[in-house]
């Protein structure tokens, strides 16, 4: 079913008790509001992670990897299947656990961290997933509040309009009522964009969140991501094995082989010749659909 390619607002949103501000004033501690430019939202120090398989080999998933990424950015993971980059992107809010290295989220160490800080900490960054995740039997309303109410710090009422100014961002608040089986793949997705909002995170980490989209569904998520990094400042780290994702939406980019950053460069200027298969796969591309842009804006000039 392709998705109507809708545009997001940041607008009051009238709940119980009067009108709620927009979803940028929110957060008396900061969260969510944009980043100062220059901050650095993730840094990885030499993170590493092996599996052991079930003949009792063992697989080094990610080896040795450091990066930064800056706030406000929209950083792409690439590489071809295996290569390690949804096992990096799980590092960061340790649903895996990391062998050996550092992560840091904004100033905050995540490898330091115990259980119960650790919960706190993933409140500052949401996860949307390629498969979206979301309860089958509970309303777009309940799935989009069970992080808050997992955290157990909000009362009704605010859970009620934080729901409501999450729906309306992705531009799905005519489907408060709805369930996950009403709705297109598309929808789908932007309801779990929606949940992953729901905490104010600093950062959204998303893996293949379009892989299983059809392209029109793909530009309407995509325009949602991209609307959400502007509006909100929020940093989003995307992994995804699509160059055309990349060109869409990211500023700069990773490749990933043999769980190692082979190379990391600004989407729209290379500072030189990219180095791996899939980095000069990714120019060239940009640099053909610049050529269409400059033909296209010829030919206007002299229709």
């Amino acid at each position: 079913m392709n998705e109507p390619r809708t545009s997001s607002s940041v607008r009051p949103v009238e709940g119980p008790g009067g009108v709620t501000p927009g979803f940028d004033k929110l957060s008396p501690n900061g969260v969510g509001a944009p980043s100062r430019n220059g901050d650095v939202a993730i840094r990885l120090e030499g993170v590493s992670k092996r599996f052991v398989l079930p003949n009792k080999q063992t697989l080094d998933a990610v080896r040795n990897v450091s990066l930064q990424v800056r706030a406000g950015d929209v950083f792409g993971l690439i590489g071809t299947s295996g290569a390690g980059k949804s096992t990096l992107l799980r590092l960061i809010n340790r649903l895996e656990q990391p062998d050996g290295g550092r992560v840091f989220v904004g100033e905050r160490e995540i490898t330091a961290l115990g259980k119960a800080e650790l919960r706190l900490a993933r409140q500052s960054m949401g996860m949307v997933f390629q498969q979206f995740n979301l309860l089958q039997n509970a309303s777009v309303f309940d799935n989009v509040a069970f992080p808050l109410r997992i955290h157990g710090n909000r009362s009704p009422g605010d859970i009620f309009r934080r729901v409501r100014e999450c729906l309306q961002i992705v531009g799905l608040l005519d489907k408060v009522d709805s369930h996950p089986a009403q709705l297109s793949g598309g929808q789908k997705q932007r309801v779990a964009i929606a949940r992953a909002l729901a905490t104010n995170p600093e950062v959204l980490l998303c893996d293949e969140p379009t892989s299983a989209l059809d392209s029109e569904t793909t530009r309407s998520v995509l325009d949602t991501l991209r609307d959400i990094n502007l509006r909100l400042g929020v940093t989003i780290v995307i992994v995804t094995h699509e160059l055309a994702v990349v060109r869409a939406l990211c500023k700069h980019v990773a490749v990933m082989e043999h769980g190692e950053v082979a190379e990391q460069f600004a989407v729209a200027e290379p500072s030189s010749v990219p180095r791996t298969a899939l980095g000069r796969e990714l120019t060239r591309q940009m640099a053909q659909a610049d050529a269409r842009e400059e033909l296209d804006r010829l030919e206007a000039a002299y229709a």
